[in-house]
């Protein structure tokens, strides 16, 4: 018969210029993908140097280097008789390309080349590469010596084309491409295309799972066919980590779905697919039909190949599957901690170091941690190898097997309290609670005589002692006493994170984790090279709405009832005197707002893309039953002033997991300028002279009633 196909597609935790250990997983997954009885692998985006290389892109050594691992495909029995489809960047005629290379038994058959480049948010892919805009359209791509030695080719097809093998027709998508508006798979299925591919190097969002799912799946409903998805997971380098979701889809219909968060550096996914299948769904839409027959053909390049075998009757096909989803919180307790591992582990480090202040964000810090360790030793039980030698080296110990989440937290977490005159006692017992839970190696200590040290030198030097608002001191003095308490916090996290394992007999220094919330950081509330300045920062892109319902979650997932009381407590700095031992500061009256609000100013300003007057406009609307005009003019006038005061501490943020789509990371996400004029003077008129017209209006409307 020969019509049944088995496919196969992955998600590879690959790493930025990596080329061994990219070159091992990617021949992994094609062992394993032949194991399963596939006839074509697919990979993911970039994968032989890895997709964030970023301006290591500019260099001729990435590109020579990603040649060299291609040869090592080429010649290593592992590619035999299997289609080979991966992804690396190549020059073609001195302009860079993100190209697929797919090949077959020593002999590459075509480079196809990306048509539509990511260039928004966190991708930047026009600055590197340039799209290919010559549809249908194939040139003769001259290959360097040390292929054409291998391939005893001279030149290969390079551009827009599709494969025909003896029963099938493939076609390539990469990742972008299948977001536009007319997406490739759309023609290229009218003129026949049965088997769609797309290479991915997707980044993790907290809530997008189900837009990929759904592109994939209309994709196939619409044109019929057989897709495959591919993707990059883990942190290869940055503040991004690929949430894989490599996936198999049919006539609408997912027949494979990958995991969206695991320690497994190499996943394949295959599916055996009846071809006969789509055919007959293609057949009875006479709509599609009619455009077929209208369609410009695409270049093939025959292959004297089948992805079938010609006695395959008996040969069981897969069965549809219903997508599982995580919730946000389950998303929050494994992307993160996953990221963290991944960064432990490759930057060979011993550990983290926590500042843990009793309050809900450096909890849900220790929380992501804890879920970390949950993570590694649950891949341990099943036998994941590469996760046992890399906890081993990460604690120096060769015999080392983890078994119980809190005996290696107390291992790889240590967790401080840094106390001050300022200080409850409350908060101090939240923080010992929970760290005893999680079993963290914690450590208590105050930072008072530090502080002294510190206000003293200033106080000899101008002969002025300035004190705190309480006791008298103006606000410029009262927010200096503050900011002096948060950055020795610092100096002394950095002090112990180096030194704490040594003065344990230990070895290794320990990763610093900073813990400020997407919407302080946003607003700017937090003191500049306080806590918040540290390595990484794995809640950094996580509003504290999430986070809250993170904790809830933790409590009842991982058995931590000490979060009820770090999440009934008000959220304070606790850097201003006590009142009769009683904390006097709250963060959202020091903000003047609240973090629900927060939330909703940097969706606007950032999705939404607003500036003043337009979330002015907008927040009339969504907030009329709650705000009068005047009301919501000065919320928005105070949130832009205090951001744009702010605004500097962005370019100093630790770089934080992304997972908001309003982050305000000024590396590469969000670029604005960190010197405003504050007052906003045009703008706030704009504002102002619609608030005076509709109270005018109001007025008038009273009267007439009268």
């Amino acid at each position: 018969m020969g019509r049944k196909v088995t496919v196969a597609t992955c998600a590879l935790n690959q790493w930025a210029l990596d080329f061994e250990g990219n070159l091992q997983r990617i021949l992994k997954s094609i062992e394993i993908a032949k194991q399963k009885g596939a006839r074509y692998r697919l990979g993911p985006e970039l994968e032989i140097c890895g997709y964030g290389c970023w301006d290591h892109y500019y260099e001729s050594d990435t590109l020579l280097h990603s040649f060299q691992v291609l040869a090592a495909l080429l010649e290593s029995p592992v590619t035999q008789d299997i289609i080979c489809d991966v992804g690396m960047p190549v020059m073609h005629r001195n302009v860079r390309y993100n190209c697929r290379v797919i090949f077959l038994n020593r002999r590459i058959l075509l480079i196809r080349p990306k048509m539509a480049l990511a260039n928004e948010g966190n991708y930047h892919e026009m600055r590197w590469f340039t799209p290919w805009s010559r549809s249908r359209q194939t040139e003769e791509h001259f290959l360097p010596r040390m292929i054409r030695d291998l391939t005893k080719q001279e030149t290969v097809p390079f551009g827009d084309a599709v494969l025909a093998t003896r029963d099938t027709c493939i076609g390539s998508e990469i990742c972008e491409e299948l977001w536009t508006p007319h997406s490739p798979h759309i023609d290229m299925g009218l003129d026949g295309v049965e088997i769609f591919t797309n290479a991915s190097s997707s980044h993790h969002v907290l809530r997008k799972a189900h837009t990929r799912v759904d592109l994939v799946t209309m994709a196939t409903t619409k044109s019929g066919g057989i897709y495959l998805l591919a993707n990059q997971k883990g942190c290869d380098g940055d503040r991004l980590y690929y949430d894989g979701c490599a996936m198999v889809a049919m006539n609408g219909r997912v027949f494979a779905q990958g995991a969206q968060f695991s320690l497994d550096d190499v996943e394949v996914l295959t599916a055996t697919l009846d071809l006969e299948d789509v055919r007959s769904y293609r057949a009875e839409m006479s709509s599609r039909n009619l455009a077929a027959s209208r369609a410009s053909p695409y270049p093939r390049v025959k292959v004297d190949f089948a992805l079938s075998h010609h006695e395959d009757l008996l040969e069981p096909l897969s069965e549809p599957v219903e997508w599982k989803y995580h919730s946000t919180s389950e998303e929050i307790s494994l992307g993160p901690a996953c990221w963290l591992w991944d960064f432990l582990r490759r930057s060979q480090q011993a550990g983290f170091f926590l500042p843990l202040s009793g309050g809900v964000d450096s909890a849900a810090t220790a929380c992501l941690v804890y879920s970390m360790c949950r993570q590694v030793c649950e891949a341990v039980k099943t036998g994941n190898q590469e996760v046992l030698a890399d906890v081993r080296a990460v604690v120096s110990q060769a015999s080392y097997t983890p078994q119980d989440p809190r005996e290696l937290c107390g291992r790889l977490l240590t967790t401080c309290y840094m106390a001050s005159e300022n200080s409850s006692q409350d908060t101090s017992d939240r923080a010992r609670e929970l760290a005893q839970q999680i079993g963290s190696h914690h450590i208590g200590l105050g930072i008072d005589p530090a502080v002294k040290a510190v206000v003293g030198i200033f106080s000899l030097v101008t002969g002025k002692r300035p004190l705190f608002a309480v006791h008298g001191g103006s606000s410029r003095e009262n927010l200096a006493l503050q900011n002096v308490q948060a950055r020795l916090r610092m100096v002394i996290a950095y002090l112990f994170a180096q030194l704490s394992l040594w003065s344990r007999g230990a070895p290794g220094g320990l990763l610093v984790l900073g813990s400020a919330n997407v919407d302080e950081s946003l607003l700017g509330y937090l003191t500049k090279y306080d806590c918040s300045s540290a390595d990484i920062n794995p809640i950094g892109g996580i509003s504290k709405t999430d986070l809250r319902a993170f904790i809830q979650f933790c409590v009842e997932r991982f058995q931590l009832p000490a979060l009820q009381r770090i999440l009934a407590a008000p959220a304070t700095a606790e850097l201003e005197p006590l009142a009769d031992g009683q904390v006097s500061q709250t963060d959202e009256e020091d903000m003047g707002m609240t973090y629900a609000e927060l939330s909703v100013y940097g969706t606007l300003r950032k999705v939404a893309k607003t500036g003043p007057y337009s979330m002015f406009c907008k927040l009339l609307h969504l907030w009329r039953d709650l705000c009068s005009p005047r009301q919501v003019a000065d919320k928005v006038k105070q949130f832009f002033s205090k951001y744009s005061l702010n605004r500097h501490k962005t370019t100093t943020l630790t770089p934080g997991y992304h997972a908001e789509r309003y982050s305000p990371d000024d590396n590469r996400f969000d670029l604005r300028p960190f010197l405003y004029r504050a007052g906003w003077p045009w703008q706030f008129r704009c504002i102002e002279n619609q608030v005076l017209q509709l109270e005018r209006r109001e007025r008038q409307d009273v009267d007439g009633v009268d």
